[in-house]
């Protein structure tokens, strides 16, 4: 039986992973305004339709913040953690402290997002620049905005850019130490969520 529960957690947390990062992935792309004519813009939005637009009903977006795309990602990954911990033998938890445990472990997924998305943001400005992949496209929509405030403090060494440098160093700082600081300060176990 502990064998089947382990299976059953694995499943859970990566197809529960991979919804979330639909999700979010369409949170950000909205942030940044990136092409919504994307073939993967287009794949995002029909992942993500069926929850989020009777959920969009509810709870209206703010100055362009699409609060229903946070709101879904927030009850995924609460109903994941409650799911795994039910699995797990521990049983129903107090519902307010998984919502603080799925706020932590959503910030460690977005600052995932945007590391994992910057090492390919540099791979990519090194072997294609100027590629018309709708990947490569979307994936420079999605990090420029946040190398914009970087680029303004750092400026280009001639033909080198050393903004993203510094941009992964803040990430960093945040993956490894400010994320797991409000995670140990909640209570929260490692590994449990998904993105921490």
């Amino acid at each position: 039986m502990q064998t089947m529960a382990q299976m059953a957690i694995y499943l859970i947390k990566t197809l529960g992973s991979l919804y979330l990062l639909i999700v979010l992935l369409r949170f950000l792309l909205q942030l940044s305004r990136a092409d919504f004519y994307n073939p993967i813009s287009q794949g995002i939005g029909k992942a993500t339709n069926p929850l989020l637009l009777p959920l969009r009903r509810l709870i209206p977006g703010l100055f362009g913040i699409d609060l229903a795309c946070l709101v879904l990602a927030l009850i995924v990954q609460w109903a994941i953690l409650q799911l795994i911990l039910v699995i797990a033998g521990i049983g129903f938890f107090n519902p307010l402290m998984l919502l603080l445990w799925s706020i932590v472990g959503i910030l460690a997924m977005l600052s995932s997002i945007y590391f994992w998305g910057m090492i390919g943001y540099i791979i990519v400005s090194w072997v294609a620049p100027f590629s018309p992949n709708p990947a490569i496209v979307l994936l420079r929509q999605l990090i420029e905005p946040v190398m914009a405030p970087f680029r303004k403090i750092i400026p280009p060494l001639g033909p080198i850019d050393i903004s993203p440098i510094f941009l992964m160093i803040a990430l960093n700082l945040i993956n490894q130490f400010v994320i797991p600081a409000i995670a140990q300060l909640l209570g929260a176990p490692r590994g449990l969520m998904i993105g921490f």
